[in-house]
Parts: C-alpha cells; sequence; structure tokens
C-alpha cells in the first residue's frame, strides 16, 4: 500500500523539486572606465535562449551595453 502513495506523490514531488532550484544566473563586470559599477548579477526566473547572452543587456549604472563582459567562475 505504500507503494501506492509514493506512486501518487511522484509527480507532485517532482513539481515540488522543479520549484526548488535555483534559477540561472549571469555575472557580468563593466569595464567602462567611467563607470562606477564593479559587478552585477542576473537571475533568470525563467527559460532564456541559449542565444541570449550579456551583448542583450546594458549596464543599470551607466548605461553602455559595449562594455560588458561576462564574470566567467
Amino acid at each position: 500500500m505504500a507503494g501506492v502513495v509514493l506512486a501518487q506523490a511522484g509527480p507532485f514531488l517532482a513539481a515540488a523539486l522543479q520549484q526548488k532550484t535555483m534559477p540561472a544566473t549571469l555575472e557580468v563586470r563593466c569595464e567602462n572606465g567611467d563607470c562606477e559599477m564593479d559587478m552585477f548579477e542576473m537571475h533568470y526566473t525563467y527559460d532564456m535562449p541559449e542565444e541570449v547572452g550579456v551583448t542583450d543587456f546594458s549596464c543599470p549604472y551607466c548605461g553602455t551595453t559595449d562594455d560588458l563582459a561576462e564574470i566567467e567562475l
């Protein structure tokens, strides 16, 4: 009987585990010499297309798009 209960709970447990995963992040630094922004981190709460990258964003401090670089750990 316990196996039946676990089998029925399977989809609910899987959904709960999916909600507990951390969103993807992108760590970025601004290389504009006049900018005070050291680095920032973007958290994706939804699936981002593979082709989306750091060049699709702008610095929240100085607004540049050309001087952003991904921080690779």
